[in-house]
């Protein structure tokens, strides 16, 4: 078998789900902070579309391997909307979902033997990617002292002859921090600078605070096409992961060799999903703006609910996630392992998202009522002390 398949690591969450099927209930319902999905399913009418494109015999026949224009042209006018730009449609490539958006991106943009950065710690997709392409991880580490945010100067001196692109998640997976546009726009000048591509994975841009009036300014600015590529998932703000749905946005000369990728791992997006989103982007954005309001709202509330708890300090928290220092001396494995066994509560551990991060805990608290987060002081209190 490819070696560089098995040297790839076998994705984590099905293990931490495992130690959660051994929790016999004591402690109360089982509190399930391990995994990124929406908490409640799509508003009806979006439903209500989908089952009508499903339906509909158009559906069933193939569409354009770069996604259906009509869908591209109402993503590229939202984008435009978002950063205050002019994108258009042909810079724009319906996936089906961002994992694959991430996939194909990096295939396009190097080969077996380069290397490309990624801020650490990481999101274990973006890792096992590289590792399989036979891609060099790079990691780049990120200061807890800084919110998780990522240092140009550190990323500068990683850079080698190798070095291919710089990837950076914002708001964070699994972090949940969220770059400053200041930040952003550096790494973007240092990529242009270098000739590198910054790969900028925009998943959760749904969900920044409502002060945020814009996550970047990299789309408006002149010769974007030239070194950025953005990525997006249409899973969470639509509530929708099982529809595999997302997007790269990105110069149409690096988008032609994108779908030749396209064209060899799915030939087209799935039409009936496409069309429904299609309207959604208009027809469920009041539903998605109390979303964002909900979910920062949860944001909060972890942080007043973990504030008072003895050895345990939230590091960063933001849209979907938190990142947490636990009071334990035990690997961080063993410390959620025992921690959803004796207090019914599944996190996942630190060194699930890269080096040097056994005394952190991921926590996804997108996926629970504020009741469920409210409960954890009581559940976590003395443990691990």
């Amino acid at each position: 078998m490819n070696p560089d398949l098995l040297d790839t690591a076998t994705p984590p969450i099905p293990q931490a789900q495992g130690w959660a099927r051994a929790y016999d209930g004591k402690a109360g319902p089982l509190i399930d902070l391990s995994q990124a999905v929406p908490g409640a399913p799509p508003p009806q009418p979006l439903l209500d579309r989908l089952g009508e494109a499903a339906a509909s015999p158009d559906a069933t026949r193939y569409g354009a391997i770069t996604g259906d224009m009509a869908l591209r042209e109402a993503y590229a006018a939202e984008l435009s909307r978002i950063y205050g730009g002019a994108i258009a449609a042909p810079e724009t490539l319906i996936t089906s979902g961002c994992n694959q958006a991430y996939v194909v991106t990096m295939m396009a943009l190097a080969r077996a033997g380069d290397n490309v950065l990624l801020p650490t710690p990481w999101y274990f997709n973006h890792e096992m990617t590289l590792t399989m392409l036979g891609i060099e991880p790079r990691a780049l580490p990120c200061d807890p002292a800084s919110g998780f945010v990522p240092a140009v100067a550190d990323a500068e001196r990683l850079i080698d002859e190798r070095t291919r692109a710089i990837v950076l998640v914002t708001p964070n997976n699994p972090t949940g921090a969220v770059y400053p546009p200041e930040t952003i726009a550096a790494f973007a000048a240092l990529c242009a600078r270098r000739g590198l591509w910054l790969v900028l994975d925009e998943t959760y841009r749904d969900f920044l605070p409502a002060a945020v009036e814009r996550p970047h300014q990299l789309f408006s600015a002149s010769g974007w096409q030239d070194s950025v590529i953005g990525l997006y998932s249409f899973s969470k703000a639509y509530a929708v992961p099982g529809w595999r749905l997302g997007a790269i946005t990105a110069g149409e000369r690096v988008l032609a060799q994108i779908a030749k990728v396209q064209d060899c791992v799915q030939i087209s997006p799935v039409r009936a999903g496409q069309a429904a989103i299609l309207w959604g982007i208009d027809g469920v954005r009041s539903w998605r703006e109390a979303n964002r309001a909900e979910i920062n709202a949860r944001a909060s509330l972890f942080r007043e609910t973990m504030a008072p708890l003895a050895g345990w300090r939230v590091l960063a928290a933001g849209a979907y996630f938190a990142y947490v220092a636990h009071p334990c001396q035990a690997p961080a494995a063993d410390v959620v392992r025992d921690l959803v066994q004796q207090r019914g509560v599944l996190a996942l551990p630190g060194p699930y998202f890269g080096p040097g991060q056994e005394q952190h805990l991921r926590i996804a608290i997108a996926n629970v009522g504020a009741d469920r987060i409210a409960s954890l002081g009581e559940r976590l209190s003395g443990f691990g002390t």
